[in-house]
């Protein structure tokens, strides 16, 4: 394994996003999903991130139970912000002060540990002032209760409001090959302020890595069936930028998935994938990929067959995007 950096947080160089094991994609298994963190310990990876929201509180449940044993051996990311009822249903993003120390003790409680390592503000409240919300995560990092603070989906303007209040570790955004967004602003920015990135869905929702070849297969509740770009010409037309990656992928004998990862990883030190999975063979298969190197010309060509703006359709359905980098 190889490792980077999240302040003063020595991190796997790929982390694990735990997500899927309870919630959005298809059905669970928390017995393989359990099998998957211990295999990512014996692999190397001690970067693992959760939400209170995953399964409404079930995915921190089951990664604290799993990791309790290793605790002083690994990094914990969680996150804060959506409020939902017993059935799932979002009912609000809660920002205030005095939401986010109720938050994270229950998540503190959930995971079964007295401190977290990376606290998230999940989705900013447009309600509350940031200042007011890091302001408060900040007095949590006073308290021993977090180590240090991230945000997840914030504009540029945000960043900069929130870093006068207290030190921004990691951003927590969306970036593959076939999303690309921050890399205009918000990256250049990060880097200017010392921030590490940390993309989730580098495998593009598992688009990127060419096993997805129809929606048909996703099981009822799969979270992909409502995604635009996994709907209608907007998932022939993707397709058609994923054969491209298949095809350097073969020439350069390595799978698409790890091309995408490799790809992500060279842009710099500053940057920490977490591909999610809840199968161990996957997550082998990931992890292979730090140690590539991606020639210079490789990439070139990756950016020309597929460059910015090539994906079609938004990220999420129209209620979420609402919610980004906001």
């Amino acid at each position: 394994m190889k490792y980077r950096s999240i302040g003063d947080l020595s991190v796997s160089s790929l982390g694990l996003g735990c997500m899927g094991m309870s919630e959005y994609y298809g059905t669970q298994n928390d017995e393989e999903s359990i099998a998957t963190l211990h295999y990512a310990l014996e692999l190397g990876v001690n970067f693992f991130d959760t939400a209170d929201q995953y399964g409404v509180g079930k995915n921190e449940e089951l990664v604290g139970q799993a990791l309790k044993n290793v605790r002083q051996q690994i990094n914990i990311a969680t996150k804060f912000a959506f409020v939902r009822d017993e059935s799932g249903k979002v009912m609000q993003i809660n920002g205030s002060p005095e939401y986010v120390k109720k938050a994270c003790e229950a998540s503190l409680r959930r995971l079964n540990t007295d401190y977290i390592d990376l606290y998230y503000l999940h989705r900013v409240d447009p309600s509350v002032p940031i200042e007011e919300t890091v302001g408060a995560m900040k007095e949590l990092v006073e308290e021993g209760k977090v180590r240090h603070i991230g945000l997840s989906e914030v504009s540029s303007q945000t960043i900069k409001r929130a870093q006068k209040v207290h030190p921004i570790a990691a951003l927590q955004t969306e970036y593959s090959i076939w999303t690309r967004d921050i890399e205009e602003e918000i990256l250049p920015l990060c880097r200017k302020l010392n921030i590490a990135v940390v993309p989730y869905s580098p495998l593009g929702r598992g688009f990127l890595s060419g096993k997805i070849k129809s929606v048909d297969k996703f099981v009822e509740n799969d979270f992909r069936r409502n995604a635009p770009r996994f709907q209608g010409g907007n998932f022939n037309q993707n397709l058609s930028l994923i054969r491209q990656l298949e095809d350097i992928a073969n020439q350069l004998n390595i799978s698409p998935a790890q091309l995408a990862l490799i790809w992500l990883m060279s842009d710099g030190e500053d940057i920490i994938p977490i591909p999610g999975t809840k199968r161990r063979s996957y997550l082998k298969e990931n992890i292979a990929a730090i140690d590539f190197e991606l020639p210079n010309d490789v990439k070139d060509f990756i950016n020309k067959a597929i460059p910015v703006g090539s994906a079609v359709g938004d990220r999420y359905p129209v209620h979420s995007m609402k919610l980004l980098n906001q």
